[in-house]
């Protein structure tokens, strides 16, 4: 691959000429192209391909959010990096397809890691098919250099994070390069429903529902614990998954 071409967004000036400064830091970039709001951002894209953008989330009239949601109706979408002051908006980042989310004040090594980000993604979709989970009985989970196998079964829910998954399990959350829907498609035999686009549940770790309104909420022994997780149901997902409580057999109710 050669160098990158990023294009950086960003309202506060100071604020645009520090991500320029970090990016062209790092050696896979070759160029940083600099807008000061969403509407300049999106003529630089008409003139030029880029291999990613990392954007600024509140800016004056098309946030860097709405910027997002365009751009992920282009045919090649580039992928997105949110660089925001913002803790509260990774869920909706995630859930709209950006690939990291860091917080500023930004720390050299931290941008350096979304960078090195981008090119696995992008070298990823060139040249490598999507990765699966290897085995249907354990999944291999890397922290600090030291590999450890989680048994599905101790998995209670699964969260989508961009192009990975987080494991919530009775050891805590475990993030996994592969993607929620290749994990629904392998494990629904095993007894996981996808709940809502972002969650994938293990059945017999569902210890009820909650209704309210046109709310549905399901409710999910945490992490081994007694204590339980609410997560939203999608409602073209309620009926399914009131199915399967009821006549999956692996299914376990342990007090609803």
């Amino acid at each position: 691959m050669t160098g990158l071409t990023v294009l950086a967004v960003d309202d506060e000036a100071p604020a645009l000429d520090e991500l320029a400064y970090l990016l062209n830091r790092h050696d896979a970039v070759a160029a940083v192209i600099t807008a000061s709001d969403a509407t300049s951002a999106l003529r630089e894209l008409a003139d030029r391909d880029v291999d990613a953008v990392f954007l600024d989330i509140s800016m004056p009239g098309l946030s860097g959010m709405e910027l997002a949601g365009v751009l992920a109706n282009y045919a090649s979408p580039p992928p997105i990096v949110f660089v925001t002051a913002h803790d509260d908006r990774a869920v909706d980042a995630f859930e709209i397809g950006a690939l990291d989310y860091l917080l500023k004040p930004l720390r050299d090594a931290r941008l350096h890691q979304a960078v090195d980000r981008v090119v696995a993604h992008l070298g990823t979709a060139a040249d490598e098919p999507e990765p699966v989970v290897e085995s249907d009985e354990v999944i291999p989970v890397e922290s600090a250099g030291v590999t450890s196998l989680v048994r599905r079964d101790a998995i209670s829910w699964v969260e989508a994070v961009g192009d990975y998954a987080r494991l919530h399990t009775d050891t805590g959350p475990h993030l996994v390069r592969v993607t929620l829907s290749t994990l629904e498609t392998r494990w629904q035999s095993a007894g996981f429903a996808r709940v809502h686009r972002s969650y994938l549940v293990n059945l017999p770790m569902v210890v009820g529902l909650r209704s309210s309104g046109t709310t549905t909420m399901v409710r999910v022994q945490a992490n081994g614990r007694s204590a339980a997780v609410e997560l939203p149901v999608s409602r073209r997902q309620v009926r399914e998954l009131k199915d399967r409580l009821v006549r999956d057999p692996m299914r376990t109710i342990r007090g609803v």
